[in-house]
């Protein structure tokens, strides 16, 4: 008989991908979600509101739910919690290559939160990943309308598609715990310059990239390579391939 899977965050990018492909295989996949609807179990992270129920019964748990702020600690404080009372079900989280050495207050919650799910007393797994594609294109799209951009000069990125991160997680969720798994990362490590050249190319559109050194210890840390994995290169799609729909 298959696991029963409740993924937090199930409707944003990553969680909506990992959905679907556990059910692709029609494994016993639910979503946590503030509002109902098929396929999902109604809860609220940060207000404790229905967590009791919605976490009774699941032998995995896959936290992907994110504020994208400080106040994820509490949010994965509440579901370790709720998750102790309902019986010893196995917690697979989502975080960040180089959170520990990255000077940022969101990485330095997604820290924590590893810290409170591996010392939960719950069998546990934590998978550490570099950006998403989605992410580094990001970067430029907020630039599009002018005709200088600007790109961080001696950084590098290893962006990886949410699909090849949404494959590692439905392993993980089927397997035991493993606790602090290998890292992953995207096939390429390439210059912020690179891809944002790369961004405005495959829209066909001509833009002056200027070259940025900002000063300060997080971006001493970003050319130091602290967000890059490229012993664990192992996703399959380019950023190109992701620009172009796959």
């Amino acid at each position: 008989m298959g696991k029963s899977i409740l993924v937090t965050g199930g409707t944003g990018t990553l969680g909506s991908a990992l959905v679907r492909r556990l059910r692709e295989d029609d494994e016993d996949v639910e979503v946590l979600s503030r509002r109902p609807g098929t396929g999902r179990v109604v809860g609220d992270l940060r207000t404790r509101q229905g967590l009791a129920d919605a976490v009774s019964g699941a032998d995995v748990i896959v936290h992907c739910a994110t504020t994208n702020s400080g106040h994820d600690v509490q949010a994965t404080r509440n579901l370790v919690e709720f998750a102790r009372r309902s019986g010893r079900p196995h917690v697979v989280y989502i975080s960040i290559v180089g959170i520990e050495r990255i000077p940022l207050f969101y990485y330095r919650a997604k820290l924590e939160s590893e810290r409170l799910i591996s010392e939960s007393g719950l069998p546990w797994t934590i998978l550490r990943t570099t950006q998403f594609h989605d992410l580094v294109a990001k970067f430029s799209a907020v630039q599009r309308r002018s005709p200088v951009v600007v790109a961080l000069s001696g950084v590098r990125f290893q962006p990886i598609s949410v699909r090849d991160v949404a494959e590692r997680l439905a392993e993980l969720a089927r397997g035991d715990a493993a606790g602090r798994v290998a890292d992953l990362g995207g096939p390429q490590v390439r210059s912020h310059e690179d891809l944002t050249r790369a961004y405005f190319q495959a829209d066909g559109l001509r833009r002056r990239v200027l070259r940025l050194r900002p000063p300060g210890s997080l971006f001493r840390e970003l050319r130091s390579g602290a967000n890059l994995v490229p012993d664990r290169a192992v996703g399959r799609e380019t950023f190109e391939e992701f620009l172009s729909g796959g």
